[in-house]
This record gives C-alpha cells, structure tokens and sequence, in this order.
C-alpha cells in the first residue's frame, strides 16, 4: 500500500472516531494525493477495530451509509467478537445509525438468501447428510435430564431451557380452550415442551422424532400410550405431508438438531398447508446465537420470510440465565463444552397464521436494551 493511501487510511479512521461526517465523505472521495481512502480501512489492527465499527459508534447515519456503500463490511468482527452493529448501539449521537446497520444486514442476508437459494437445494443432499449423522451417532441423558451427542461431546438440550418450553407451549395452545386444538411439536429432545402441551389438554398431541434414542426414551416414558398423543417416529420431512393430509394444526413448534436454516425454511414452506388459520407457530430461537446483532438480524429474515407466507410474526422477551456454574458441567466432561446460549434474554417467536400472505414492511429494529422488533 502506497505511503498516500495509508495516510488516507489513517486520516479516514480519525475523521470517523471524531465524528466527522463531512471529513469522512470527503476522504472517501479522494484522500491524500487524490487516493481515495478503503472503505475497510483498520484503525486498530491488534483489536482489528475497523473504520465502520469507530463510525458506527461516534459518527452519524450518513456517515455509516457511505461507508457501507463504498464497501465496508458489516459482519467484520473485533478481536471480541463484537459488530458494527454492537458498536453503534453505544452510539448516543445518532441512534438511526444501529437502525441503518440493521436494515442493510437484513437486506443483505435476503437478497443473498434469493441469489443462492438453487445452491441450497442442490446441496440439499449434504444437509441431509449432515442430519444422518447425528441421528445415526449415539446420545446420553445425563443425571441432570440433558441430552449430549455422545459422538461430539455437544449438547442436544438442557435442563434451563425449561421456562423457555413452558412459554413456547402456552403460545401455541393460546388459542384454543383445553380440550380443543390439534397441536404439533416436531423434536421431543427432553420432552419438556410435551410435558407443558399435555398440561394444557389439546384435544389432539401429534410428536414427531427421528432419533432412534429419543424415541425409544419417549416409548420407555409411555408417550405412546397416551390417549390424545400420536407419536411418529422419523424425519418430519419425510412425514409432515402426509400428517397434513390428516390433520390440521392449531399449534405448531419446531426444534430439532443437526439442522440448517435452510430445514426451518423449507418447514415453513410447508406450514400454510397443515395449519388452521389462526394457529400458532414457534421454533427454538437459537438463531447465531453467540452475537447479539447477528441474532437480531437472523430473527429479523425469519420475519419477513414468515409474513410472505401470511404470518404475523413478533418476539416476546424471557430472561434466561446460563451462566450458573453447574449449568455447562456435563457438556464440558463429556467433551467440547461447546455453548449454544450466550445471552441474558431470550425472544420466543409468536407466529399467528393470519392470511392472505403478504410482503412485511420495514421493523422498527432492536433497542440497545436487547429487544427484538
């Protein structure tokens, strides 16, 4: 790199940190000796803090627009993991700045989700591959109640999610009185969300698992023997169809592992042809679940995604705590200790099937305080 270039390089980063929207501009233009100075320009290269996080965080929305159209990254990463988008929630200058990082990650994120959507299917087969495997490895529930991937050392599902269940359970069964309603849970793991449906007395509790070792956790506990609940043992792709051929749901939750985003997309595809209207859907909200703007912005694609297919879609914040000291022990003996929650709250998706479908307008994004549009 030229002499003239860094100089312009530097020169961009000081003009960002000190709030200088019109220096900033200006650089981007023509820097130093007529070079235009990089969009990905680094201000500090040990933390790898980056021209767009210092603009972000003390600069304004024209600002941080420039800088994105010129080619900056909005998914670059500090040393501590943390995003333009993090950077610009401690922005007390400009708070349209967060929701511009917002926007354009989401938009980013669907028109790379369009453009790629042949590419996914074709390795459809992989994906299914990957799901194979897990259901052919060995699984171990612990004394605790928690499910681990014996193969990996991961954990499947844990005991502190339980609150997290009894929320999901309460929003697909709210719509119908005890007694009433068709309900669906596709992934028994634990059977803690079950547990919650059955209290809650639908008329009709269809579950469907594809691991050999659950279901046969599910037969020992006598799932099947309950009157009101049908259990299908398989991949709910290859029998969700024709469980739509006999049923319509009033509730639907979906939580499965060793899946992709692209699996809870093709479920939902699927959902307008087996829900009743005014039905309830919900999934695990374990979307990028170790960075909070990531978070926000995958719960965001899922929402617009949902509403094309005619559901109205918000989040509803739980506190969660993960951070007890016993909470990851059997995760961390068995192998990896791998963390699939890092945050304090957690935001249950309430999808009210309402049709007709139609386009989903611009959200309101997430505060600095955490919560979801």
């Amino acid at each position: 790199m030229s002499a003239g270039a860094q100089n312009s390089n530097r020169a961009l980063c000081n003009a960002a940190r000190a709030g200088d929207t019109a220096e900033v501009l200006r650089l981007l233009g023509a820097g130093e000796d007529g070079r235009a100075a990089s969009p990905n320009a680094v201000f500090d290269p040990v933390n790898n803090v980056t021209v767009l996080m210092l603009a972000a965080e003390h600069g304004s929305a024209a600002m941080v627009h420039a800088l994105l159209d010129a080619g900056a990254s909005w998914q670059e990463r500090s040393l501590d993991g943390a995003t333009p988008g993090e950077y610009a929630m401690a922005n007390t200058k400009d708070r349209e700045c967060f929701k511009l990082l917002l926007e354009w990650a989401v938009q980013c994120e669907m028109i790379l989700g369009a453009a790629t959507l042949k590419q996914r299917e074709e390795e459809e087969a992989q994906h299914i591959s990957s799901n194979e495997e897990y259901l052919s490895s060995s699984i171990k529930y612990t004394e605790d109640g928690d499910i681990i991937d014996e193969s990996s050392g991961d954990a499947v599902m844990m005991e502190w999610e339980t609150p997290l269940m009894e929320r999901h359970a309460m929003e697909i069964t709210s719509r119908k009185e005890p007694g009433e309603g068709v309900v669906l849970n596709i992934g028994f793991g634990m059977g803690i969300i079950d547990r919650f449906i059955e209290r809650e007395r639908p008329k009709q509790h269809v579950i469907i698992e594809a691991h050999p070792d659950v279901y046969k956790q599910m037969i020992r506990l006598g799932w099947d023997k309950k009157p009101n609940v049908k259990v299908v043992f398989g991949r709910w792709q290859d029998v969700i169809d024709e469980l739509g051929l006999t049923f319509k749901f009033d509730g639907v939750f979906f939580d499965t592992y060793g899946e992709y985003w692209e699996d809870m997309v093709a479920l939902h595809r699927r959902l307008p042809a087996i829900m009743n209207e005014g039905g309830v859907y919900s999934f695990f909200n374990g979307l990028s679940p170790d960075n909070i703007f990531f978070h926000l912005v995958a719960g965001e694609v899922a929402r617009r995604e949902l509403n094309e297919l005619g559901f109205s879609v918000s989040f509803s914040p739980v506190k969660v705590d993960t951070v007890g000291s016993t909470t990851w022990d059997s995760v961390e003996k068995m192998g990896s200790g791998r963390r699939y929650w890092h945050f304090d709250q957690y935001f249950v998706p309430v999808c009210v099937f309402t049709r007709p479908a139609g386009p989903a307008g611009p959200a309101e994004p997430a505060s600095p305080g955490g919560e979801l549009p």
